[in-house]
């Protein structure tokens, strides 16, 4: 490492409502697809810390769940999450999407964090959407009046601004030592990100309440030189969102599984072969023995 007394080192919470681009965001200043993005609001169910380590600097960002008011104690522990994600971070950015700002959930979450002394950065994503340059003023106007000093524009998918944002977060960390070892992207385990890929295939293959009604835990993960074998469950809450989701002669599951499959692939670049059960546990959402053994503490 080059100069330790220069070495800068910090948590970057990243919050907004769901579907924003958050994940996008995050997976867009490391480099890698660590967090799971769908069309799909409320894909991302617990905080997800991407870490990135140069020589003169470790940034830890912080992926959160969507901020919503809760409907079921899954919601809940999704809440909590975003409120541990206020807890000890040297940098908020407060993200928000271009074609709906400001929306209820914008003004609510800005009153929140806005009562916090951690430095924050607006960001509005996709700017390559904005409709004129009025459109942006007017934001940026909003949001000085909300009480945001720092405003950005970004594309999080199109590489728009993130350069500027990224020198500013840079600026705001202070001089500390790395809290994680150099070579770490994540403090999560290849279990973890295996079965985030799989649910993330769930959002995209199938519609509705469906995805939502989904959990999936990985009960092995057995990873040799050159390939990995994963056993998983898929559960659900009825008879019926498990023949969806296995679906015609099994095509849907097939679809699942195999695309699954190509990411972790790609993630851990070696052979992997997937093997995925569906299972039903009713009303596990509501139930909090259950939550917890499927991971939401």
């Amino acid at each position: 490492m080059s100069d330790q007394m220069n070495f800068k080192a910090g948590f970057v919470s990243i919050i907004g409502k769901p579907n924003v681009g958050k994940s996008s965001l995050m997976n867009a200043f490391l480099g890698e697809k660590l967090s799971i993005t769908t069309p799909k609001p409320q894909t991302t169910r617990q905080n997800l810390l991407g870490i990135l380590s140069r020589d003169d600097y470790q940034i830890v960002f912080i992926d959160t769940p969507g901020f919503l008011k809760p409907r079921y104690l899954l919601q809940e522990k999704m809440q909590t999450s975003i409120s541990e994600a206020l807890k000890g971070v040297e940098v908020l950015l407060f993200i928000c999407d271009i074609e709906t700002f400001p929306t209820d959930y914008d003004t609510q979450v800005s009153s929140i964090i806005l009562k916090s002394k951690i430095p924050k950065l607006a960001v509005i994503n996709k700017i390559d959407l904005a409709k004129n340059d009025k459109a942006i003023e007017e934001i940026k106007a909003t949001l000085t009046d909300w009480g945001f000093e720092d405003i950005f524009f970004i594309s999080a998918t199109k590489d728009i601004g993130l350069n500027v944002l990224f020198e500013k977060i840079l600026l705001l960390l202070p001089i500390h030592p790395p809290y994680y070892p150099i070579d770490n992207i994540s403090d999560r385990n290849m279990r973890f990100f295996a079965q985030e890929i799989i649910r993330e295939k769930i959002f995209l293959h199938l519609h509705q309440e469906i995805p939502y009604s989904t959990a999936v835990t990985v009960d092995m993960f057995e990873e040799e030189d050159d390939r990995a074998e994963v056993w998983a469950n898929v559960f659900v809450e009825s008879h019926s969102q498990k023949k969806i989701i296995i679906g015609k002669n099994g095509e849907m599951i097939k679809e699942i599984r195999l695309a699954a499959q190509r990411d972790i692939r790609y993630l851990i670049r070696k052979k992997v072969r997937l093997h995925l059960w569906i299972k039903i546990r009713k009303n596990w959402r509501k139930k909090e023995r259950v939550l917890k053994e499927f991971g939401y503490k």
